[in-house]
Formats: structure tokens, sequence, C-alpha cells
């Protein structure tokens, strides 16, 4: 999917991999858990018929299901003028269900720095580290060479060549206390961080990678990646490669993301014919939505096409198949923390009883085998971890 949530394809300048001195995370921001972690992904989808109202009281309430199912945090996905995802601001969404919930962690899957100033993000993460108890997330992606650019007047050099230095400014600001603009694009006199996150080094924070350019900015930093729906096994395996690659000799390795098409059925034939036939109901009208800033070709996908990709990639069918699919690629890519989209089947009612019945009956089977690295496990990062420490009043 052509997304600013790194859970798409898009076009990636392989020239912004460069990073400034002395910018790099002193610790990682999530390591390599002991067990496993497992997540719900939420692109606020609009499909036929839906109206704004309630796609995103759907989407709450899908949050809170999470919760009550189990699963150790929830992911928005933030989009612009468009019916793929009618959330512009996954920080709001998420600070909205940090309080309606109490266990679960909320994050952003991704706020899109190439439209938004990277301080004041990291006022918006600090500030909900603070009162949610160290539950916030933060997930950060270069976006697209859309048309929000244009709106949010921040230019197509934004995108192509100014991801790095909005990543910097932005960990900078988590993690010193002090900010300061040096670079061509940002450029301000030192001031205070106000509040400073609870959680330190800083508050987890991740990467939407979609190229090995982005991976190697990554990896140079220490921060974790978040790969998306539009690969599967094999596609993640290539970039953690590509990741390891340009990872600094002695460097702890991070607890990388994956996200993954999670539908639940009574039969895998049930599944994947409720998929092929409701994803393309989103996906035509919502990856036309992506509208290029300078003329350049629209990325074309065929919708029935690409929801029979994901049927195939994607843990799809009964319980056992979803639980069997899952810890296939947990043992094929490494990647220990899963965030499962699970709104696929386009109905509201339908999605809570998805994420309820994957709670139920694909979780445990996870955890039995692999362990849960959960809030107050070995490794968990709600609390104190082997890399981040909340502060508590």
């Amino acid at each position: 999917m052509p997304s600013t949530t790194g859970t798409g394809t898009s076009t990636d300048p392989s020239a912004d991999t460069g990073r400034k001195p002395g910018h790099r995370a002193k610790a990682r921001s999530m390591t390599d858990p002991a067990g496993i972690r497992v997540g719900v992904l939420l692109l606020a989808a609009q499909f036929p018929g839906q109206s704004h109202t309630d796609v995103l009281e759907a989407t709450v309430r899908a949050a809170v299901a999470a919760e009550h199912a189990g699963f150790d945090d929830v992911w928005f996905a933030e989009h612009h003028f468009m019916s793929y995802g009618v959330c512009p601001s996954a920080v709001t969404l998420a600070a909205y269900v940090l309080g309606h919930t109490s266990r679960i962690a909320a994050g952003t899957a991704v706020s899109v720095l190439s439209v938004q100033h990277p301080v004041t993000l990291a006022e918006q993460a600090a500030l909900l580290d603070q009162v949610s108890g160290g539950r916030f997330r933060l997930g950060v992606g270069r976006g697209g060479p859309w048309v929000d650019l244009e709106v949010f007047d921040t230019g197509l050099d934004r995108y192509e060549s100014g991801f790095a230095e909005s990543l910097d400014l932005l960990l900078a600001a988590l993690t010193r206390g002090r900010a300061a603009g040096t670079g061509p694009r940002f450029r301000f006199r030192e001031v205070p961080m106000v509040p400073q996150p609870r959680t330190r080094p800083h508050p987890p924070l991740v990467v939407a990678c979609t190229s090995p350019a982005t991976a190697a900015l990554a990896a140079a930093r220490g921060l974790p990646m978040l790969l998306g729906l539009h690969t599967g096994d094999d596609g993640k395996a290539e970039m953690i490669t590509a990741y390891q690659a340009a990872t600094p000799e002695g460097s702890p390795t991070p607890g990388h993301i994956g996200a993954v098409v999670a539908q639940v059925a009574g039969t895998r034939e049930e599944a994947r014919r409720l998929l092929r036939r409701q994803l393309p109901r989103w996906l035509g009208p919502g990856l036309a939505g992506y509208r290029p800033v300078d003329g350049r070709p629209r990325p074309a996908r065929d919708p029935y096409a690409y929801a029979e990709l994901l049927c195939r990639i994607h843990p799809v069918g009964t319980a056992d198949d979803c639980a069997q699919s899952m810890a296939a690629t947990i043992e094929r890519t490494g990647i220990r923390h899963l965030l499962c989209l699970a709104e696929g089947g386009g109905d509201p009612a339908g999605t809570v009883e998805n994420i309820a019945w994957l709670g139920a009956e694909v979780l445990p089977v996870l955890r039995r085998r692999f362990g849960h690295d959960g809030p107050g496990e070995r490794g968990g990062w709600d609390s104190t971890g082997p890399s981040l420490t909340v502060r508590h009043p």
C-alpha cells in the first residue's frame, strides 16, 4: 500500500542517510525482547457507506477491545485528505485512547515527520509519556511525495532530503533536555524542552522503513524499524539484513516491529473470501487518494490483486492458521513484536470480534511458544526494561 505509515510502498530517497555526530541515541529505545509482543494496528480505514464518525468511533472501540483481549499495544496510522485512513493525527488519537484505557500502550504508526515540526512532535511525545505513565510509543516515518507537503507548506525537499535532519532534531529534543536548530532546514536558538519525558533515555521510538536507505538511517541511530504490510517474511528479512549491515560494530540488536494482516474465521476459505470481497472496496478509492505534489505519476496498484497478495502472505484463516503463520514469521525473520491489522473485514462489529478471537485463541498459543515480553515481565518496556526506565512519582 502506498502509505505514509510504513505499511506501504513509497519513494524513499537514498541520499538521505547521513547523521550528525552526537545525534545517535545512547541506548536502544527497544531492545531485542526475551519474549514476544503482539499489538493491533488501526488505520481508521473508511469503507464505502461509512461516515467519518462511523470510522472514528469504530476505531476507538477496536482499541479498547484490544486492551480487553490482552494485546500489548495498539498503534494508529496517520493520513491526510483521503479515505484510506481518516485519522490525520495519530498522536491525538493515541492520546484519546490512552485516556480511555489503563494497561495497553498506544502508539503512532506513524507520525509523518515531513509535514510537521520535530520539536512540536517531541513536546507531544514527552507530554503523553508523562501523563500516561510511560504507555506512549512514537513511530515516525518519511511519508510520501503527496499534496500534504504543499498544504502544510513544508515542501518536497523536506520529504526528499530532510528526513535525517528532522529525525536527529526529534531525537535530540527527547534526550538532551534542550533543543537548538543548527541545520539547513531548522534554525533557531537553544530552548529548554518542557516537559522532559518520564521514560529514559526517551520514549520508545521506532522508524518506518521501506527501503535499505532508511534502514541504514535507523541503524546509524540505534533505532528499531517498523516494517509494513506490503511485504512478507522474505522482504522483512531482507530489510533486517540491510539494517544489520549498517549497524555499528558492537551495537546491541533492537527489537524491530512487523505489521501483518490478521483475520480469523471458522475456515481458511471463509477468512480469505471475506478479505477478497471487502479489501478492494476500501483499497480502490483509498489508494486513489494519494496525489503527488509535483505531477509525478501516482502509484498504481490493482486492489483485487493486492488483496489476494495480502491473503497469501499474512495470517488469514482459522485461529490455528493465524497462530502458525505468525509463529513462522517470528522464526523466519527474528521479529518478536507483531502488529495485527484487524479491520480488513470492513465491519466495525466484525473487527471487534476478530480482535477478541485473536486474543482468545492466537495470543495464548504464541505466548506459550515464545514467551511474553509484556509489562512486568523480563525486558518489559512499560516499567523497567534493559534500556528504558520509567520514572514514577
